[in-house]
């Protein structure tokens, strides 16, 4: 039985609501679970302590067992220090478009122009 870290939705309609649970990997999002171990608040502000809440014993004692924490729910982790911090794989997302990257360029252009002309005079 491959084990799964992951967050099972709940709340109504545009106010979600988290329950980070340990669960067998093939069962449905929001399905049976095994164990509840905490709740997420995304709705709450970032430094709120009420935005996550873990069970930290029960997470430790889970991922020992072998169970796989979500993208999600292992930067949690990380952010909990029960997970050592890995690398992204992801080096383009966060690179801005093709139009981004030509309005910084005119706009470093223009700030260059009246430098240029200043040291002229």
């Amino acid at each position: 039985m491959a084990l799964k870290l992951r967050l099972a939705r709940g709340g109504s309609k545009k106010r979600p609501f988290y329950r980070i649970v340990v669960a067998d990997s093939r069962m449905p999002r929001d399905g049976r679970f095994i164990e509840k171990l905490g709740t997420y608040n995304p709705l709450l502000a970032k430094d709120s302590e009420d935005r996550i809440k873990m069970d930290l014993d029960r997470v430790k004692h889970w991922v020992a067992q072998g169970a796989q924490p979500t993208d999600r729910v292992a930067r949690m982790l990380e952010a909990a220090g029960v997970l050592a911090k890995k690398e992204r794989a992801n080096p383009k997302k966060g690179e801005p478009g093709a139009k981004a990257k030509e309005r910084a360029e005119e706009k470093a252009a223009k700030a260059a122009a009246p430098a240029e002309e200043a040291s002229a005079e």
